[in-house]
């Protein structure tokens, strides 16, 4: 059976085996072998890493933990991607979340490769001295592979900013006299990491959006009203409009982009319910976002779950079961949290005629088809989720150069990158049938294919 990435690598080629301007140099049986070729090298990695990381506990307990590291392909820089702390950690998904990184990497113009990385825990479970040591070890079983120019870790799904300070400082150990300050991104501020990491995937998750609805439109209402396109008719029915949105998630990512949301001065949008693991709140009127925040970071990340606590918080919202956030009847619907959220089984409830994924794969493919058919506008990840790369090389660059941005520089340069995507990607998916995640695929395909075709690789 086709790997779900190889279907990705086949059907962006096929959409570009009639274009004449793509690889025009191949011809006829020329032109299929590079194709056959192509598939083959996109939707493979590179290397596997497997390891499994012997960790003594405080208990005197030695327990082995899977880790891994994938290099999906390099062929526009080095390995880039973070490294995930979560029970559902395997080796098909750390492949498919590397090879994610590669196209998002070329649809961004963004000069690294894709890598992943991935330890099979919760780290809940853990006492932040035994976290200290699986960072150690983890850096310890893959120092080979990993390298200012050659792989470079970020973090992800349950790690940070100390994780990757504990981990650059091994891998420093490790390599005496090496450059290590771009081994690692999304430090913290005082070990070399960039103003703005944290913030940066939220804000561009929201900013994908709001260019689409705001200044896309505003800039080519003309074009709209003549093209003959279901998803552009439902991007300009909500042009001008008070739109309502809903967020899933409420971490890092989801509370960053509510917050953009919340003072947006471009949009007439409110943030009308948020959720977590535990709960959703909903209130009509729009929700208090800073408040939410202000709660969520004294009470261990986690939102009111009570009218108790929302009443002392100051908060005026309606306590609604968690799962319950991807059936309101919304505008906009931020998918924030974990993979699979949308499926087969729930994708009829679903009201919202915007998607915008700030999580990486929340959509399964059942559901992406069934929801793109109905004309549902999807921002998708490899679009919308970049900032956080975006800045990570921002940050890398910076520890090359020892010369560091202020907060304000940081964001022009994120919004200018990723400005400079979306006004290459909008105009073609609102001027072709293809749902926006296609578009950028075939986007990012046709960028590696060319790039490994000029560098001899296809022979």
């Amino acid at each position: 059976m086709e790997s779900k990435r190889a279907s990705i690598i086949r059907e962006s080629l096929d959409a570009l085996a009639e274009d004449a301007t793509f690889l025009p140099d191949l011809k006829d049986k020329e032109r299929e072998k590079a194709f056959k070729s192509l598939v083959s090298l996109l939707s493979t990695p590179n290397h596997v890493h497997k390891s499994f990381l012997r960790v003594p506990l405080e208990d005197q307990q030695v327990i082995r933990i899977p880790a891994y590291r994938v290099q999906h392909n390099d062929i526009m820089g080095p390995y880039k991607g973070g490294i995930r702390f979560h029970e559902s950690v395997n080796e098909d998904e750390t492949i498919n979340l590397a090879a994610l990184m590669t196209l998002k990497n070329a649809l961004h113009e963004v000069p690294f490769g894709g890598g992943k990385g991935g330890v099979e825990i919760d780290p809940k479970d853990f006492s932040p001295k035994e976290l200290n040591l699986i960072c150690k070890k983890y850096v310890q079983n893959f120092s080979s592979t990993l390298g200012t120019e050659k792989d470079i870790p970020a973090p992800d799904m349950g790690t940070g900013e100390r994780e990757m300070d504990w981990m650059m400082a091994e891998y420093k150990t490790i390599h005496p006299g090496k450059t290590y300050r771009g081994s690692f991104t999304g430090k913290s501020i005082m070990n070399g990491g960039s103003l703005g990491r944290r913030e940066a995937t939220g804000k561009g998750v929201y900013f994908t959006f709001r260019y689409m609805i705001h200044d896309f439109i505003k800039e080519n209402k003309q074009w709209f009203n003549k093209i003959d396109n279901r998803f552009a008719k439902t991007a300009l029915s909500y042009y001008d409009q008070q739109l309502e949105i809903a967020v899933q998630g409420f971490g890092n990512v989801g509370s960053v982009a509510s917050l953009e949301a919340y003072h947006c001065d471009h949009l007439r949008n409110k943030v009308v319910a948020v959720s977590d693991r535990n709960v959703v709140l909903y209130n009509s009127e729009g929700l208090d976002i800073p408040s939410l925040i202000e709660f969520k970071n004294k009470h261990e990340e986690d939102l009111p779950t009570s009218k108790h606590e929302l009443s002392e918080a100051g908060i005026k919202a309606d306590v609604l079961n968690r799962d319950d956030i991807l059936s309101l009847d919304v505008d906009v619907l931020i998918l924030a949290a974990l993979e699979d959220q949308i499926h087969e089984g729930n994708m009829a409830d679903i009201k919202a005629d915007i998607l915008v994924e700030g999580a990486n794969a929340p959509i399964t493919e059942e559901a992406d088809e069934y929801l793109a058919d109905k004309g549902v506008v999807i921002v998708p990840d490899i679009l919308a989720n970049a900032g956080g790369v975006i800045v990570s090389y921002l940050e890398w660059m910076q520890g090359r150069e020892t010369q560091f941005y202020d907060e304000d520089q940081i964001y022009k340069l994120l919004f200018d990158k990723m400005k400079s995507t979306v006004e290459t990607i909008y105009p073609q998916f609102f001027g072709d049938p293809f749902p926006l995640r296609q578009n950028c695929y075939i986007h990012s395909v046709m960028k590696l294919s060319t790039v490994l075709y000029r560098q001899g690789k296809l022979y």
